[in-house]
C-alpha cells in the first residue's frame, strides 16, 4: 500500500521540498530540474489524490498555485527524514552497488 502512494522517481522530494517551505510549481521545478514539468504535475495530483498535499489556487491572472502538506502528509517526513539518514550513513556503499549495476 505505501509502495502506490509513494511509487514516482519524484513524490518523496517533492514532500520534502514542499515541508521546506518550496510551495509553487516554478519553484519545485528548479529543485528537481531532472524532472519535467509534466511529470512533476503528474505525481503533484497523485500526491493530492492520496491526500498528502493540498492544491490552492489563487482567483488571480495570471494564476497563482501552491501546494501545502495536510496533516497526514505531514506524517510522512520523519519517515523520509529516517530514509535519508539512512542513505547519509551507508552512502559509499550505495555508490559503490550503483556503479557497478551502470558497469554492467
Amino acid at each position: 500500500m505505501i509502495g502506490e502512494v509513494l511509487y514516482g522517481k519524484w513524490k518523496i522530494r517533492l514532500l520534502w521540498f514542499i515541508n521546506e517551505g518550496h510551495k509553487r510549481p516554478s519553484e519545485l521545478q528548479r529543485k528537481i530540474p531532472d524532472a519535467s514539468r509534466r511529470v512533476l504535475n503528474i505525481q503533484m495530483k497523485e500526491l493530492e489524490e492520496h491526500e498528502l498535499i493540498t492544491k490552492k489556487v489563487y482567483p488571480i491572472v495570471p494564476p497563482k498555485v501552491e501546494y501545502s502538506l495536510t496533516d497526514f502528509g505531514k506524517t510522512l517526513i520523519p519517515v523520509i527524514l529516517a530514509l535519508g539518514n539512512w542513505g547519509d550513513e551507508h552512502e559509499k556503499r550505495l555508490r559503490n552497488v550503483i556503479l557497478r549495476q551502470t558497469e554492467k
